[in-house]
């Protein structure tokens, strides 16, 4: 990887920080939004496990 790409890549990862920390702040994310990204995105890859019947809830 080129130094220009990492710094492509620093300068990205900082603003997409920046970016969740503001979202944060001005409720746009919420811990309970996150419970239920995280749970869709475990019913996504672990979907043979949701076909078995598995709960894939998280604090329920």
């Amino acid at each position: 990887m080129t130094v220009s790409r990492r710094v492509a890549l620093f300068l990205g990862m900082i603003y997409l920080l920046i970016g969740i920390y503001v979202a944060w702040t001005h409720g746009y994310l919420t811990v309970t939004l996150l419970k239920r990204i995280a749970e869709a995105l475990l019913a996504i890859f672990l979907w043979f496990l949701v076909l078995l019947g598995v709960n894939l809830h998280i604090g329920r």
